[in-house]
């Protein structure tokens, strides 16, 4: 096991004007499961593969434990990467599969022996040693990548969107065998995703990235409840979160005919760095309200609603500020509108998420 240190870490792709990955500072703990997230294009895969030595580092360090790992190769680096296409090899077993690279250490049939079976037993493999990848499910195959992953007993695990190729139910179950998995052998995992739900669902710690750059790593929980800006606000959550700009008064936010009362703390601080005489107001879909005509509500146009068994997302739009703006609210089942009907939300006041207009970082 080990800790992962990104120091100042930075990579520019030939003939591109801006970094794809720009000073990137993250300290990764010993034995923490830490997930990258963030859109396509962000710099997650390739801040991964700065690590596994597959991108070169044009500025900063990368260091595992104390040592300096910035250019040495990656056979040297004592990783192990689990690619999103399993990159098994077709012609081999799965026992031949995940001996290989035991094989190529010259490591004794021996040793070779119990680790490929003491993974196998871990990962519920033992069945399937004797058959090659054609015969396996898409599931299955991963956990044989996984396996091949283990068997090396790395101080650090790679998994670069491991689990895009599989279906959605298959997805779900198996990112929770990783999970227990990796808490089990508590080896420090890197793992990168552009799905929100499952950097939420499995990672100790989660870092958000935009265009090359960290926006903020904490506690799935602390992402949620308190982003840091109006970008890890919205892309951190499923339905997003409503946020809108709007204009400012001496007492809060004018959200057309809503009040958004605000501190007047958050009022000076809206007004500073540029401030122009707006602010950006957030609150999520499950922390809102429906509520009678007269009882002070945005009214909303209902285009779309999305019945979950458990719930239903109800999506409209209203007017604010002369435009047509879309939203999302989480309501009871058993109080669903209809299609076309006008609903009254209110956000609840003590969830509400406030945001400086300009630079939209959180006030």
């Amino acid at each position: 096991m080990a800790t992962v240190t990104y120091s100042k870490a930075t990579r520019i792709y030939a003939g591109t004007d801006r970094p794809a990955v720009d000073h990137l500072d993250l300290e990764i703990g010993d034995g923490e499961f830490l997930v990258l997230v963030g859109p396509s294009g962000c710099g997650k895969s390739t801040s991964l593969r700065m690590l596994a030595g597959l991108e070169d580092v044009d500025d900063g360090s990368i260091f595992i434990d104390t040592r300096d790992v910035t250019n040495l190769p990656p056979k040297a680096r004592d990783i192990a990467m689990v690619f999103q296409n399993y990159a098994l090899y077709p012609h081999m077993t799965v026992y031949e599969n995940m001996a290989f690279a035991l094989k190529l250490r010259k490591t004794s049939k021996s040793e070779i022996d119990r680790r490929v079976k003491e993974a196998a037993a871990l990962l519920q493999l033992e069945e399937y040693l004797g058959r090659k990848p054609k015969a396996l499910s898409g599931g299955q195959r991963q956990r044989v990548a996984m396996g091949r992953a283990i068997v090396r007993e790395p101080q650090v695990f790679l998994m670069d969107e491991p689990l895009s190729n599989l279906d959605a139910k298959l997805r779900v179950q198996t990112r929770t065998q990783i999970a227990t998995l990796q808490a089990k052998l508590g080896i420090t995992t890197v793992y990168v995703t552009h799905d929100q739900v499952e950097a939420m669902t499995m990672g100790h710690r989660v870092a958000v990235m935009n265009a090359g750059l960290l926006q903020q790593v904490d506690t799935p929980r602390a992402l949620y409840d308190t982003p840091a800006n109006v970008f890890v606000a919205g892309f951190m959550g499923s339905p997003a979160m409503n946020i809108k700009t709007v204009p400012l008064t001496e007492t809060g936010a004018a959200f057309g005919e809503l009040a958004v009362p605000l501190t007047r703390e958050q009022i000076a601080a809206a007004k500073a760095d540029g401030g122009d005489g707006k602010v950006t107001i957030g609150f999520r879909p499950e922390d809102t309200d429906l509520v009678g005509a007269g009882d002070g509500g945005l009214p909303v146009v209902v285009e779309l609603v999305e019945d979950l068994g458990s719930d239903a997302n109800v999506y409209g739009h209203a007017a604010l500020e002369g435009a047509s703006e879309r939203f999302v609210v989480r309501t009871d089942r058993r109080t669903m509108p209809n299609m076309g009907d006008t609903v009254f939300v209110k956000p609840r006041t003590d969830k509400t998420h406030v945001f400086h207009s300009t630079t939209g970082n959180r006030l």
